[in-house]
């Protein structure tokens, strides 16, 4: 199972996300799950690189297993909204995969 751990702040700020596990929808490779939530939760790592300007402390497995990503505290104002934005998108996306898969992937919150 893939486990989705997002740590939000007290209002609901999202200040980082792990994902570990694996689907085991399929086999490697077959495993939709699998490649959904980690296009999902890549491309939305580097849509906040690419258009934000924002280099988050990103941690990774070599087994793709695990996927931590850290946003950088104090940013400016109106950069802070353009990353929350992304990253409610990314959790809105593995939200969706969450509802039809739910055997295969959770979603849980920290604050």
């Amino acid at each position: 199972m893939i486990k989705v751990a997002i740590e939000q702040t007290s209002n609901e700020r999202i200040h980082s996300f792990t994902m570990e596990g694996h689907a085991d929808f399929a086999e490697h490779g077959q495993d939709i799950v699998c490649a959904g939530a980690s296009a999902v939760s890549f491309g939305s790592v580097n849509a906040i690189m690419s258009l934000t300007g924002v280099e988050p402390l990103i941690e990774q497995s070599s087994d793709g297993g695990l996927l931590r990503c850290q946003i950088p505290k104090n940013l400016p104002s109106e950069i802070d909204e353009k990353v929350q934005l992304l990253l409610q998108g990314m959790l809105v996306s593995l939200q969706t995969i969450e509802r039809d898969y739910s055997d295969y992937i959770q979603i849980t919150f920290k604050k």
